[in-house]
């Protein structure tokens, strides 16, 4: 018999997220997130995302043991600002049992019909900086603090209940070894001398900060024509200011400001946690920051997370200035491997920064779409 409860006190957010940790136990590709980190996403009093959104957090029961979960979410700017009437889901994981799948969605369908909402999408989470896509290929693949992991047979089971693939993503990663400096070096100087451009390289998170609103604003700029684009709020930049920024290593984090001292391109690396996050399993006490702080100084991975170029740049090889102060970090660190988080299938413009890099695909995800 298959029973869902809704979480809602803390003990149940925090079987919620603990369910994973069974599901995954021993998988070595799997990575842990940090229990406290996750009970702060779903708390409506700590995350600006409740601003815009509703989120329901359910957990299903079969036999008396927890059998999966599913978070059902609507996002109001989405769906009043875009006019895209869709119901959410994400943060899904289930046993191999397409009955607990169905019961599951069966709580997002609710949400999305009491509202009068047209279609449901997922898994994807509250707005675009979020965790998002079922992996489809890549399952002997270390994941990362960015993605989700998943079984092979979620997808199966979508395509099952009648779902079709609405977006595509891959993921790729390539050797240092593979950057050939004389590609973007020659550029980096015409570019700068040609536009009044200077690179701005940081020592201290200290220094970063002042930049960091204006970051968020070009973000929003240089985002915005992307499928589901959710703008982020005043609100939101200083939460993620105030949590990520910290946490970033100053050296991966690189502006490009122009003449009058406008932020027009930015991009950020993390150290890949994704070892020190397993051995931490899901706690930073007593020895899970040592761990993570370990991976921030010494790691020989790191993940391209976000890369941003003002509208009116975008077809100027502003990215040449990027790459090559990267470069200059990377050599003198001695990274090894670097790896891109998920971007859409589709954004060709993405994709084509990377060429001379010769990536190679190790994942690729998708969301999935059905009709209410």
């Amino acid at each position: 018999m298959i029973t869902i409860q809704e979480a809602k006190t803390k003990k149940e957010l925090t079987d919620y997220i603990k369910f994973p940790f069974t599901l995954y136990k021993n998988n070595e590709f799997w990575v842990p997130p940090l229990i406290a980190d996750e009970l702060e996403t779903f708390d409506k009093t700590k995350n600006p995302a409740f601003e815009n959104a509703e989120a329901y957090f359910y957990i299903a029961y079969k036999d008396g043991k927890i059998a999966g979960r599913i978070t059902a979410i609507i996002n109001w700017a989405e769906v009043n600002g875009q006019q895209k009437r869709k119901v959410r889901f994400g943060w899904f994981d289930v046993i191999n049992d397409i009955e607990v799948t169905k019961a599951l969605l069966e709580k997002v369908y609710e949400l999305g019909r009491k509202n009068n909402l047209e279609y449901v999408e997922g898994p994807m989470g509250f707005s675009n900086l979020d965790k998002v896509g079922v992996l489809t290929e890549g399952f002997d693949q270390l994941g990362t603090m960015i993605t989700w992991y998943n079984h092979p047979y979620y997808a199966t089971h979508f395509e099952q209940l009648g779902y079709v693939v609405e977006k595509e993503y891959i993921e790729s990663k390539f050797p240092f070894s593979n950057v050939q400096p004389e590609f973007f070096q020659k550029a980096n100087e015409l570019v700068k001398k040609r536009y009044q451009l200077k690179a701005l390289n940081f020592k201290s998170t200290k220094e970063i900060m002042p930049y960091v609103d204006k970051m968020f604003d070009l973000f929003n700029e240089s985002y915005s024509k992307l499928s589901s684009f959710v703008a982020i709020s005043e609100t939101q930049k200083a939460y993620f200011k105030k949590k990520y920024i910290s946490f970033i290593n100053p050296e991966y984090i690189k502006f490009v400001e122009d003449k009058d001292q406008n932020i027009i391109a930015f991009g950020i690396v993390m150290p890949s946690f994704s070892r020190a996050l397993q051995k931490a399993n899901g706690k930073l006490f007593p020895f899970g920051l040592f761990h993570l702080l370990k991976a921030k100084k010494h790691s020989k991975d790191v993940l391209f997370y976000l890369i941003g170029v003002h509208p009116e740049y975008q077809n100027k090889a502003v990215t040449a200035v990027i790459f090559n102060e990267y470069y200059e970090t990377f050599k003198a660190k001695g990274i090894e491997n670097c790896f891109r988080t998920p971007e859409l299938a589709d954004n060709t413009a993405i994709h084509n920064l990377w060429k001379h890099f010769d990536p190679k695909v190790h994942c690729r995800r998708k969301t999935f779409r059905k009709d209410l």
